[in-house]
């Protein structure tokens, strides 16, 4: 006979949504760039809205959402991220202390992305909300904003690219499909926090 796991919800259906929408319209306004600027600036505004909520949601959302659930000193994640090398880092129910700070940085580089990018898209198309503050500002500014879009989508793109390591090897490590918990909002209650 075999023992069904008891399972508890986790991420909150808006939780999820934010999640899966900002990889969609992260991704779409990545690929898209300048080349298709019309697209490419409708995927920024949907990444700042989504961003937006998301720190509004980190105060106010559901408990594992909330942004006092994932917060942890950097001893502690130094130490999760030591356990983790060795594979046997702790179980958590929410983020773990390395999902946790993955969260915030993400948060702050997609934040200075989409500003970033307002600002180019004001100076140099005269375009954008940031268009009538703008309208006086020097190419050379944006030039400097163009770069400073660029590199962050750029380090915003590692970061995915970590992130998703980091969920394949948690998975791993705890035998969980934590990809299917952010699709269903779902995990195993066998953790300590």
């Amino acid at each position: 006979m075999q023992n069904k796991l008891a399972l508890i919800k986790v991420w909150d259906p808006l939780v999820r949504l934010f999640h899966w929408t900002l990889v969609l319209a992260f991704f779409i306004a990545y690929i898209t760039e300048e080349d298709f600027l019309t697209i490419h600036s409708y995927a920024g505004y949907i990444v700042t809205v989504l961003i937006a909520f998301r720190v509004v949601w980190g105060f106010i959302g559901s408990s594992h959402a909330r942004f006092t659930d994932f917060i942890y000193s950097l001893a502690e994640i130094r130490q999760f991220l030591k356990n983790t090398l060795q594979l046997k880092a702790k179980r958590y129910l929410g983020h773990n202390p390395a999902g946790g700070a993955m969260v915030i940085i993400m948060l702050v580089s997609l934040i200075i992305t989409c500003v970033s990018g307002f600002v180019v898209y004001g100076i140099e198309d005269q375009a954008g909300p940031l268009a009538a503050w703008l309208s006086e500002a020097g190419r050379g500014w944006g030039k400097l904003f163009e770069e400073l879009h660029e590199l962050f989508a750029n380090f915003t793109l590692l970061l995915v690219i970590i992130h998703v390591a980091g969920v394949i090897v948690e998975s791993l490590i705890h035998k969980e499909n934590l990809i299917k918990s952010m699709i269903n909002g779902m995990k195993r209650t066998d953790s300590e926090k």
